[in-house]
């Protein structure tokens, strides 16, 4: 009885691991694009859920005012404009200005009142650009390179969890039923 137990606990564990293995592919290309070795990586500058209104209601005045950014797309009658949420706004005039300004940390900053993300900020009829469609403060073709470096933006974790850590969870796991129980 207990060898149809635990054989029955590593048919469970081997399609857990399979299925790890087959979301972590799925996310990397949903969210990244390889070209010559190197991984591009879609990336929205976006207003940090913790930021006060009143700060980012100031940076979003300065993105639209001095600091240059087309914001008809968040007037009224624009396809990102919510008068209620400054959130959302802010976060289409601080993607709009990274993407125009080179794409720098120092570009996605605002008094520390954003930060880059991987997740689409996309909602409705409202399309925010990503970092892969500009080339040269344009809309173009795909260039930006994403590596692993110290950062704030923890957003891309549950990708790699995905892609290293469950995978070799699970085999680990799976390695350590098989000798222990059936040998």
């Amino acid at each position: 009885m207990g060898k149809v137990f635990d054989f029955h606990l590593l048919l469970v564990l081997l399609l857990t691991a399979l299925h790890s293995l087959q979301l972590s592919g799925a996310s990397l290309s949903r969210q990244s694009k390889a070209k010559n070795g190197v991984v591009s990586m879609e990336l929205w500058c976006v207003a940090k859920n913790n930021a006060e209104d009143a700060a980012l209601q100031t940076a979003l005045d300065w993105a639209c005012g001095p600091g240059g950014v087309d914001c008809g797309p968040i007037q009224q009658g624009g396809p990102c404009y919510d008068a209620s949420d400054v959130q959302s706004t802010a976060s289409f005039a601080f993607n709009s200005y990274y993407l125009k300004n080179g794409m720098t940390d120092d570009a996605c900053n605002f008094d520390n009142t954003a930060a880059l993300t991987s997740l689409n900020p996309s909602h409705d009829k409202c399309k925010f650009p990503s970092s892969l469609a500009v080339s040269n403060g344009s809309l173009a073709s795909p260039s930006t390179e994403v590596g692993l470096g110290p950062s704030e933006n923890l957003s891309g974790c549950n990708s790699v969890s995905f892609q290293w850590f469950w995978p070799l969870f699970m085999s680990t796991t799976l390695l350590f039923f098989f000798t222990t129980y059936l040998l």
